[in-house]
């Protein structure tokens, strides 16, 4: 029996002029923001509630969305942070045991535009040679084109925003679940006594603190705007920056904790992209923006032949020249563009990485990085006693 998809007309207009005509699924209505690409084949409702997509307009590379429907179970966050989505195709029915909605009718309730029915690759190749830019999506039909474009070239440019004010957390919370996957509970209950861990929410992601879980951790998230002194009021063991949307070098607050952490405690500290980047700007790094960024599940990152297949999700990355390497060491290396993926101060228990770990695509290349968090609690916790 064939699908039966809908017919109204959408629009995806970019800020280059570009005019692409396709058709509409999901909400109703217009929408701006920057317009990406994601080359991941599996895991769209992991990507579209992933808040480090925040304000963006997500194109999937992989031509069909929504075969295996939405089951809540492996959402990121409560809802999308993605505004809009993009694809070649789509199944407008659910095939699989733990779907508990379709696709289309998830999109429709958290008010996600999408436009489908166009050359994906096509676009992907435009934003390949000129780089990431604001576009709109627009399926209620209330604005011509050229109406559009002049509303896309009044919305502000990534570079300069924070955005972690629009997804972090409101007031602090605990937090000690993990997943129910075998391979995330095998490592419960490994100490005797859970790390105290502070998490920075940037905008988190719900399997990273999990997999803080399931490594041993006791957590406990704060909003981005935390203090140095509402961190010390928990007595951490380490403190962790998280993933989050928006421009690092913005996030001025984040910026000063790291800091003054670095400067005043030998706590062990751990930065996962929008973090990892935080921590090297507290180090006196630069930032600079990517022509189209890194977000897909095939990123290959590494150094000396240790090479670890990762998952990852950011428009920002360290500007190598810019890393004084008598503090910071340089332990990874994204091998498709050369671009900084990884670093560790020389002589504080200090690291970060521009990817998430807590993902599996290799399946598990990149779960290390946790334990060596715990690993290096545990060395203070010995050296304290």
């Amino acid at each position: 029996m064939m699908n039966t998809f809908p017919k109204e007309t959408a629009f995806l207009v970019l800020s280059d002029g570009t005019l692409i005509e396709g058709k509409a699924f999901g909400f109703r209505g217009t929408v701006f923001g920057e317009l990406v690409f994601n080359t991941g084949i599996t895991g769209y409702e992991e990507v579209l509630t992933d808040p480090s997509y925040f304000g963006q307009l997500i194109t999937f590379t992989y031509p069909e969305l929504g075969n295996t429907g939405v089951n809540f179970q492996d959402q990121e966050s409560d809802s999308p942070s993605a505004k809009g989505v993009i694809s070649r195709r789509f199944s407008a029915k659910a095939s699989n045991w733990r779907s508990k909605k379709t696709f289309e009718n998830w999109l429709k309730d958290e008010q996600v535009v999408g436009i489908w029915d166009i050359d994906t690759r096509a676009l992907v190749r435009l934003l390949r040679s000129s780089g990431t830019m604001n576009a709109a999506i627009s399926s209620d039909g209330l604005d011509s084109p050229s109406g559009l474009l002049e509303k896309i070239r009044k919305q502000p440019l990534m570079t300069g925003l924070n955005l972690t004010t629009e997804v972090t957390t409101k007031k602090p919370y605990k937090w000690d679940l993990c997943s129910s996957v075998e391979f995330d509970k095998r490592l419960i209950n490994n100490q005797n006594i859970p790390f105290k861990v502070v998490a920075i929410d940037f905008g988190i992601k719900r399997s990273i603190l999990d997999r803080l879980v399931s490594h041993g951790c006791e957590v406990q998230v704060l909003p981005a705007d935390a203090s140095y002194s509402d961190v010390m009021d928990y007595e951490p063991e380490g403190v962790f920056f998280s993933n989050g949307p928006g421009d690092p070098a913005a996030v001025k607050e984040g910026i000063s904790l790291a800091k003054q952490l670095i400067e005043t405690k030998n706590l062990p500290m751990f930065g996962i992209c929008l973090g990892h980047q935080i921590l090297g700007l507290a180090l006196g790094c630069k930032t600079f923006k990517l022509p189209y960024g890194h977000r897909g599940l095939n990123h290959p990152c590494g150094k000396n032949g240790q090479i670890e297949i990762t998952s990852q999700n950011h428009g920002f990355a360290l500007d190598v020249s810019s890393v004084d390497q008598q503090i910071i060491d340089i332990t990874h290396i994204n091998l498709n563009d050369g671009t900084v993926a990884g670093m560790a101060m020389c002589n504080r228990p200090v690291f970060g990485i521009q990817y998430h770990p807590e993902a599996s695509p290799g399946p598990h290349d990149a779960d290390h990085h946790f334990a060596r968090f715990v690993e290096l609690m545990s060395e203070r916790r010995l050296k304290v006693v």
